[in-house]
């Protein structure tokens, strides 16, 4: 596909590193939608990311989980994605996992520009105590949620759709404005509905403005 026609069909291939912040008063002060990546550390959120935009290293994948310290951001038309840090990885020093925690709960607390939480969660362990703390403060501010149950692949389709429809019936708890499905990285599954979601989010936010 010529890349005219592939940004067309994807606006996630346009997407282009902006900045890394490691405080909030360095990110842009604008009225732009973002919609803000989060989930374990080891939940295979860099990875969704960068599948998501056809850009093998547009997010750094990490062979260690909760490398990544900073809150980066990326451009794409009429959004900003926002890569904020991975939580609940233990192997990282306290004092380092209490400036990680300030710094999302800073940004998830403050950030008018947050239109949409995509939260990352591994197939086989989905709704841990942080994801659901996650949940709670988003039903709390308002904030709709998409979860995407990553690593999909390492179950078989009939344990995944029985743990894509548990999943569903527990995101109840939350209300309207929490939705979920599966997700790979490494076959693709889910890929495209997805980029249907969170673009859905990007188009009526963008009308909005």
């Amino acid at each position: 596909m010529p890349p005219v026609a592939a940004a067309r069909a994807n606006p996630f291939v346009q997407a282009s590193f902006v900045m890394s912040a490691a405080k909030l008063d360095q990110l842009p002060q604008d009225n732009v939608p973002e919609l803000a990546f989060v989930g374990r550390s080891n939940s295979g959120k860099s990875s969704a990311l960068n599948m998501l935009c056809q850009k093998k290293a547009l997010a750094r994948v990490s062979k260690t989980p909760g490398r990544t310290q900073l809150i980066n951001l990326f451009e794409v038309p009429g959004a900003r994605l926002i890569d904020l840090p991975g939580y609940g990885f233990a192997k990282v020093p306290g004092a380092v996992r209490q400036d990680w925690g300030r710094l999302i709960g800073g940004y998830l607390a403050t950030r008018g520009n947050l239109a949409l939480l995509i939260v990352i969660m591994d197939i086989r362990h989905p709704l841990t105590d942080l994801d659901e703390q996650m949940l709670d403060w988003a039903k709390a501010a308002n904030r709709p949620c998409h979860v995407l149950l990553t690593k999909a692949d390492k179950l078989s389709k009939g344990a995944a759709n029985s743990t894509l429809l548990l999943q569903r019936t527990a995101l109840r708890r939350w209300g309207e404005g929490f939705t979920v499905q599966l997700f790979s990285s490494h076959n693709a599954l889910g890929v495209e509905e997805a980029r249907t979601a969170i673009g859905a989010y990007i188009a009526s936010t963008s009308d909005g403005q």
